[in-house]
């Protein structure tokens, strides 16, 4: 079986002492690829070298998340679509973006309006958009109401929502991003995807937050994606091996991989 982890902060410090092995241990479990999302600007550089270290398995992402949207976010985003557009054929998505109201609700209007500016990236350079969608489903719909078009599409990170917003989401265009929380044993995820189609789904990590079971509460890493694999064959009624298929074959057809 052949996996692609579509979401891993894996240049993050706390991978500095053992990376090697890291990609090692993911090769091992069957992770071909590795979708790198971006932060802002200080955690480029240190994607782009993974980025280099590692060709044909790592893959980088271009834009800022929605907790870093600060008062000079405008600077910021001139930077990074000047990074962008020095070498564009190196990106594979505008991600990661979107609206957190988990932390602060205070900057909700330039997080939409940093969130809005970046879709028009995507589809001005025709790539899938990655959505951070923490406490801000509505305000996250009401965005890609208004931005729909057949332009727009992309993956919705870390799902965690229920059924309705899940067919939301795929109404708008959006692929479901599973992770470890599909494992955990209040999760409610088993609930929410059970009649939606494996075909709607990619996996994906968020390494190093969020590991799956039995790893709760430690680091993640992408060596774990068959675990999540597998609760998604539990959840959904079909084989591991068709899990592994239909979504990295997702995975490639979104990313242009």
């Amino acid at each position: 079986m052949k996996w692609i982890d579509t979401h891993a902060h894996l240049y993050l410090d706390k991978f500095q002492d053992d990376l090697d092995e890291v990609f090692q241990r993911m090769k091992t479990e069957g992770v071909d690829k590795v979708f790198l999302p971006n932060i802002d600007l200080n955690s480029l550089p240190g994607m782009m070298k993974l980025v280099d270290d590692y060709p044909e398995v790592a893959y980088p992402m271009i834009g800022l998340h929605p907790c870093d949207v600060k008062e000079n976010y405008q600077e910021v985003l001139s930077e990074l679509k000047a990074f962008y557009l020095n070498q564009p054929e190196r990106f594979i998505a505008v991600g990661e973006i979107g609206i957190d109201l988990y932390w602060d609700q205070s900057t909700l209007k330039i997080q939409m309006d940093a969130f809005v500016e970046q879709i028009s990236w995507a589809k001005q350079w025709g790539l899938p958009i990655v959505i951070h969608c923490r406490d801000s489903f509505d305000e996250i719909f009401e965005v890609l109401e208004s931005e729909k078009s057949p332009e727009l599409y992309g993956v919705l990170h870390c799902f965690t929502g229920d059924e309705n917003q899940a067919r939301k989401a795929i109404d708008l265009n959006m692929k479901l991003g599973i992770g470890g929380v599909a494992t955990f044993k209040n999760g409610g995820l088993d609930k929410a995807l059970k009649n939606i189609p494996i075909e709607e789904m990619v996996v994906e990590t968020d390494s190093p937050f969020l590991a799956p079971t039995p790893y709760r509460g430690k680091r993640n890493e992408s060596s774990y994606i068959p675990l999540i694999g597998s609760k998604l064959a539990e959840i959904t009624g079909r084989r591991i091996e068709e899990v592994a298929e239909i979504t990295t074959q997702n995975a490639k057809r979104i990313f242009n991989i």
